[in-house]
This record gives C-alpha cells, structure tokens and sequence, in this order.
C-alpha cells in the first residue's frame, strides 16, 4: 500500500540535503552513463568491422592461381599453375562443401543497347555464385543449370549497368552487345554491401570457355562450407590445397603456388577480438557503476548516523525494525533510480544523435560523390534497450544492496543508546 507519510519524509530529507544527494545522484549518473557510452562505442566499432564482411558469406573460401617458388619432382621455380575444370570437379566433391563456383574473366568490355554504351567488367561463373557474393537478384533470374548445359548467350547485369545503359526501359529479355557478340538480358542483381559495386555482367562458364577459347581452363574458385568450425574450415583448406598440389604437381608446402583465402578465419578472429574488447567495456563500466554504488552506501551510512536520535525516538514509539528498514532503502533506492534513468537516458541520447550525424554526413557524401566504396570501421554506436534496462535493473538491485546495510545497521539500535546520542 502506498505511504505519502513516508514518501513525503524521503523527500523532505533528500531536499534538506541537497548537495550531498546531487553528489551521491552524480556518481551513480556518471557510472551508468559511462557504461552506455562505451557499450555504444563498443557496438560501434564491431558493427563497423562486421559490415565488411556483408558483401560476401562469411564462410567462403576463394582460391587462385599463381607461380610456383619450389622446385619439385624436377620442375623448376616460376612454373605458372593453371586450374581447369578437373579441379572445380574434385573440390565439389569434397565433405562439408556447400556451393562451389568456378570463374573464368573475360575482362573489360564494351556494353551497348541501342545509343548507350560503356566499358564494364564480364565474367562467367556457376549458379552457385549467387549465394557465395550474396547477391539479390531485383529483376529476372539468375544463371541457372541449364543455361550452362545449353552454353546459352544470357547475362546477369548489374543494377550500375542498367542505369547507364537502359535508362527507364525494361532489361529483361533484352540483348546487349558485349563487343560484337549479343546476349540476352535475363536478370539485374544488387549487392547487399553497395560499396562493393554493380558494374560487371555475369555469363554462363561454359559459355564463356566456348565464345572466348578458353577449352576447360578457368582462373579461380569460389566456394562456401557448411555449417563447420574455424578448425573443420582450415582442415578443409589443407586438403584442398594438397589435392590441388598433387593433380598440378607442386609441393604442398609451395605459399607462393596457389592463393587462398579463408573468410570465416578472418570473421572468427575478428569476433573474437570484439568479444574481448565489450568484456573490457563491461569490466569498465561495472568499475564505474559500483563507483557510485558504494558512494551511495557511504552515504546511507552517514544518514543513518545523522538520524541515530530519531530513529531511537520512532523505536521509542513503536516502530518496527522492518519500518525502519524500509525507509532507509527506499531512500537508497530513490536516488540509485533517479540518477541511473538520467544517466541511461543521457547516454542512450547521446549514442543515437552521434548515430544520426554519421547517417546524415554519409547519405551526403554519398549524395555528392557516389562513392560508397570506402571501409567503414564505426556505425551505428547505439545501446540495445534491452541490455540498457538490464543494466538499470541491476543498478537498483545495487542501490538496494548498498541501503540494506545501513538500514540494518539502522534497525539494530537500541532506543536508550540511540537517545543518549549526541
């Protein structure tokens, strides 16, 4: 049941003490502040890192040809390695292996439909090459298993050439010409990473080993694992690389022979070291919190010897050490909650508004230059409300904590030696 009596007293008491309250409120204020602060800036830094990895799946492994830097089973140091379709073949059988593509580049071209034309890049790939890059198809479809099969003249254009070239027209069952050779328009993607770019048309592998004379040669693979750890990912890694190594005849331990990147070891690593570092944000932030915690059982501690007298009157009249306790710790719980909503709000405030000046200097600078293609290792620096509540929660459960001793020790006191206090 709701006391005025007793509230009325509480804040009688806080306003005849007003600058040790506002000391005590600042502390805790402070604390909670500081806390959302550097989980926003925490959240910042891995939301930034984290978009870098968008534009592709983040367990892809990507794998090229270069020279070999060995000699081996007497062939000599410089031999270029060139893949074939035998290697995308072997490596698609391999366990734990999700989608495979190979690439074959046939380079910059020029585009034309109608009076329009520009130079763009063209590849050729599989249809798997949709989930490896991520790309959203927004018009049409993308390469399928029969395209490939039939070696049909298709392309899959990016969102950058339908705008240079086909304005406000339809692209879709449309022919381009791709220097003199005509292809048909059967879809239009997007990047989920607009950094990345939409520049280039994508054809059928087979289509492109025909046209441009390429036989069974291709230049790299693309592929992505299953659900598997950074350990089951570099397992496969080895054994790529030595049956790589044994149909192209070099030596496994050949670094310079064959390029590979693994996605997923860089995206674990990098998590990992942003785990660490909200560890240490949360290690700070507590610090500061129990801060101001303790300032507020300090205090407690100093009303309660302030107040011995009265409190061994009301023991005198018949109050209950429950009555006492009581108002010690709503006392306690008043200021830890007040001054921790200021300094969540406050935080929280100030996180989103640094949050909205870099959207609003990024769609600017995009607006005058175009240019998304910069790194971005900060974005969006704000405070999941949840975690912020939380963190609330536990601030009042604090406060109370840090009352109850006071408040005991409060309730413990004998009205004859309360009385002869001075």
């Amino acid at each position: 049941m709701f006391d005025l009596d007793k509230w009325q007293e509480i804040l009688g008491t806080i306003k005849k003490n007003k600058l040790r309250t506002l000391l005590t409120g600042f502390s805790v204020a402070w604390g909670i502040f500081m806390l959302m602060v550097l989980l926003g800036a925490g959240n910042g830094l891995s939301n930034g890192v984290s978009s870098n990895f968008e534009g592709n799946a983040r367990n892809a492994i990507w794998i090229w040809s270069r020279e070999t830097s060995m000699p081996y089973q007497g062939y000599k140091v410089g031999r270029a390695i060139q893949f074939t379709m035998d290697d995308y073949d072997a490596i698609k059988k391999m366990e734990n292996i999700d989608k495979i593509s190979a690439r074959y580049w046939i380079g910059d071209r020029i585009y034309s439909f109608g009076n329009e034309y520009g130079t763009y890049n063209t590849q050729s790939c599989h249809p798997d090459y949709l989930g490896i890059e991520n790309l959203i198809i927004s018009q049409g479809r993308f390469l399928n298993d029969i395209d490939l099969e039939h070696e049909r003249k298709v392309m899959v254009i990016g969102e950058d050439i339908r705008k240079a070239l086909f304005k406000d027209t339809d692209p879709i069952g449309q022919f381009i010409k791709v220097g003199s050779v005509p292809f048909k328009i059967i879809g239009v993607y997007t990047e989920k990473d607009p950094r990345e770019g939409t520049r280039q048309g994508l054809i059928p592998i087979s289509t492109a080993q025909r046209l441009f004379n390429a036989g069974n040669r291709i230049h790299n693979l693309a592929l992505t694992t299953t659900d598997i750890s950074k350990s089951e990912s570099e397992k496969i890694e080895k054994n790529i690389k030595n049956d790589i190594a044994r149909r192209h005849k070099f030596d496994p331990e050949d670094e310079r022979a064959i390029g590979l990147y693994n996605s997923l070891k860089d995206y674990v690593q990098t998590m990992n070291i942003f785990s660490a570092i909200n560890m240490f944000v949360w290690l700070i932030g507590i610090g500061t919190l129990i801060a101001g915690i303790v300032g507020v059982s300090n205090i407690m501690l100093i009303v309660v010897k302030e107040r011995t007298k009265e409190i061994g009157i009301r023991k005198a009249l018949g109050a209950t050490p429950g009555s006492i306790i009581g108002l010690i710790l709503l006392e306690s719980i008043l200021i830890t909650a007040a001054a921790g909503y200021i300094g969540m709000f406050l935080g929280i405030s100030l996180m989103e508004g640094i949050n909205f000046a870099m959207e609003a200097q990024t769609q600017t600078q995009v607006g005058a230059s175009g240019d998304q293609g910069e790194i971005r290792m900060f974005m969006n620096p704000t405070v999941d409300l949840r975690i912020a509540i939380s963190a609330m929660l536990l601030l009042v459960a604090a406060g109370a904590f840090a009352g109850y001793m006071p408040a005991k020790r409060a309730a413990s006191i004998r009205p004859i030696e309360a009385l002869h206090d001075e």
